[in-house]
């Protein structure tokens, strides 16, 4: 590889060259990592004509905060009725015919990879629930300059499509695991199924995900006990576990402050078991999770991160942005507003969806304000959102 410091610069990877006008330098390690990965040199013309574009037009918001992540959810129904999420019975879900279909996701996509959107989580409800899963994996990956795709299961039906997702061209695995015991499992999802959830990731594994991280949420008065078998659980599997502080979006509206079991509080129980934790390298400044590793030298090589949301909010780096199953755009997870794409999606013209985006994160507020005395708590839910 051969960088000058030209205002042309070239890049020369693999017998290929591509001009690269006036880049950040940051861009060209970035690039330098797409050629890397790229295996298919007429795709990696195209992703780079991509992120040239987006590092002259990016996505910003009022406060210069430069969006590249996109959570996609893919439907709204779920198999289990997580109390922090779902109601329990007589669950609205919408019309099959109001749910966006694959090339309509897909087009959407294109047009925002465009402005430099280069990461995707695929959500819900249950992903895993919609159909055909991976053929939408394989025409996302095809999008130039997309370099990540990521995927939140509650990890139920894992070990059926594990396998499918990889060969797709799935990146990485974010599975639910609030508990390792059945009894609060089932308190928690009101039904029934850890054993499953436990054989999708060891699934999962065997097929060849790398990256699998455990999201746990906490919550006061009822997981604390589950906070030491989960990092040890994580430490015998290698896996980067996430708590997640419980937030204001259940379906049930049962939410109060009384129940956040804060990361400070967690993080000071798992010390106590194993030991000083210290800040781990933080590669993405945007990032939700503050990540820890074990200070002592001898101790596990694992990383336990901490996704403050309510404690601590995060939102100065925010950089994502949602479309919902229904095709709304939202700038945040506790936005009251949602701007409908679905139909520019359907019968507009890709500058119109783009400005569509472009006036929705121009609203975005500095911080999702759940401290602020005139704050509504979203609502919809947290499957109707994406999570």
């Amino acid at each position: 590889m051969k960088v000058t410091s030209k205002p042309k610069r070239v890049i020369e990877l693999c017998d290929f060259k591509v001009k690269y006008l006036k880049a950040k330098s940051n861009q060209v390690e970035y690039l330098t990592q797409q050629f890397l990965r790229c295996r298919n040199p007429s795709r990696l013309t195209l992703a780079f004509t991509g992120t040239y574009n987006a590092v002259m037009s990016p996505l910003l918001d009022k406060f210069g905060r430069v969006h590249t992540n996109l959570r996609i959810s893919v439907t709204d129904r779920c198999n289990i009725r997580c109390f922090y999420c779902m109601p329990n019975e007589l669950v609205q879900f919408k019309p099959r015919d109001e749910i966006l279909t694959f090339e309509e996701i897909v087009r959407f996509v294109s047009v925002v990879a465009t402005a430099g959107v280069d990461k995707l989580r695929l959500t819900g409800g249950e992903p895993l629930l919609r159909a055909e899963l991976p053929e939408l994996i394989r025409q996302l990956r095809s999008i130039p300059g997309i370099r990540d795709i990521a995927l939140t299961t509650n990890g139920i039906l894992l070990d059926k499509h594990a396998g499918e997702l990889k060969a797709a061209g799935l990146d990485r695995l974010n599975v639910s695991l609030d508990t390792l015991d059945e009894e609060i499992f089932e308190k928690i999802v009101r039904r029934k199924g850890l054993h499953r959830v436990l054989d999708g990731i060891r699934v999962a594994k065997q097929t060849g995900f790398e990256q699998i991280r455990l999201n746990a949420i906490a919550i006061k008065d009822l997981t604390e006990s589950e906070i030491i078998p989960l990092v040890e659980f994580a430490i015998e599997q290698n896996m980067h576990l996430r708590f997640i502080e419980f937030m204001p979006l259940d379906a049930d509206q049962n939410w109060t402050l009384d129940d956040v079991l804060t990361g400070e509080s967690i993080r000071t129980i798992i010390e106590q078991q194993f030991g000083e934790l210290q800040p781990a390298l933080r590669i993405d400044s945007s990032q939700p999770a503050t990540d820890f590793e074990f200070a002592d030298e001898n101790a596990p090589r694992a990383k336990v991160g901490f996704i403050n949301s309510v404690s601590e909010p995060f939102c100065g780096a925010c950089n994502r942005l949602r479309l919902t199953a229904e095709g709304g755009v939202r700038n945040c997870l506790f936005s009251e507003e949602e701007w409908n794409v679905r139909s520019l999606i359907r019968s507009g013209t890709d500058q119109q969806i783009l400005d569509l985006v472009r006036a929705s994160l121009s609203e975005k507020k500095r911080g999702h304000g759940r401290d602020d005395l005139d704050f509504l708590r979203p609502s919809k839910a947290m499957y109707q959102i994406g999570g």
